[in-house]
């Protein structure tokens, strides 16, 4: 893990952010996009040398008080805050310093999460473990993917579809961002001592070749919360998606939701499930 992992993410961040979404005024004489130093050392109670230092990988130890107060400051949500604070234990060495062995990744799914996977029908909602195995879905999921290929195989793995099936990169538009967001948490996961995760990436370093190997060495950018994801159906045509991830740490599982973005989605979600129209709302927010 490269010290500038966290300084990486970090200028990103603050490039990311506008001077409007922060309660700053908007002018028009910027050399560089986003925030300035000064302004998020200002919203983060920090001085702009410590900033520097942080976004020149030359401090590797921010305290848990600066990292929320620059959360705070970039007005960041739930995961990208756990993001922010796996990579600082990370180039901090933190997460080093105790390495554990990892118990194989999850595959039995709780009784509780397959009535609650029942109760997200019509919704497109996939349940994984933290190699992105899916383990479980519902009917919704199934007739929105299953078309692309996704769920091919006796044990379908969304990164090893991603970069290995052709078909990925028509069923994702946007394929550079879902596959960075692959990428990154299996970077993570190998980082944090899990020989599982190194076994995938082995594999893929194998079989799919420099399109994973590139971006499996490019720092981590930031991720929106929720995500917007955009799928295009060989029927449906193209679907635009709100995506909510919640982590279940107990079991080392992710539950993925797909909820429409928009009425058109809706309506073409609607029609892929074979539910009346209705079903399923789009999410504007």
């Amino acid at each position: 893990m490269s010290a500038n992992e966290l300084a990486a993410y970090l200028r990103g961040l603050r490039e990311a952010v506008r001077p409007g979404d922060v309660g700053l005024p908007e002018t028009s004489r910027r050399r560089t996009p986003g925030l300035r130093r000064a302004e998020v050392a200002t919203l983060a109670g920090i001085s702009v040398e410590y900033l520097t230092r942080l976004e020149q990988g030359r401090d590797r130890n921010p305290s848990a008080q600066v990292l929320g107060a620059l959360a705070d400051a970039f007005g960041l949500g739930f995961e990208q805050r756990l993001h922010l604070r796996q990579l600082a234990k990370l180039v901090s060495g933190d997460a080093l310093l105790c390495p554990s062995v990892l118990p194989s990744p999850a595959r039995a799914v709780r009784p509780t999460l397959r009535a609650l996977l029942d109760r997200l029908e019509p919704a497109p909602a996939v349940l994984l473990n933290r190699l992105s195995d899916v383990l479980a879905h519902t009917a919704g999921y199934a007739r929105t993917v299953e078309a692309l290929g996704v769920l091919d195989g006796d044990r379908p793995n969304l990164a090893r579809y991603v970069f290995t099936d052709p078909r990925a990169r028509a069923a994702f538009p946007e394929w550079d961002t879902v596959a960075a967001g692959q990428a990154t948490a299996l970077r993570l996961a190998t980082a944090m001592g899990d020989a599982h995760a190194d076994d995938l990436v082995e594999e893929l370093t194998i079989t799919a070749g420099a399109a994973f190997t590139g971006l499996l060495s490019t720092p981590s950018a930031p991720v929106a919360s929720p995500q917007r994801e955009l799928l295009v159906h060989p029927v449906a045509g193209e679907l635009r998606l709100v995506t909510e991830s919640l982590d279940l740490a107990d079991a080392d599982q992710r539950l993925v939701v797909h909820l429409p973005a928009d009425e058109a989605t809706a309506t073409a979600l609607d029609h892929l499930t074979g539910r009346h129209p209705g079903a399923l709302h789009a999410i504007t927010a």
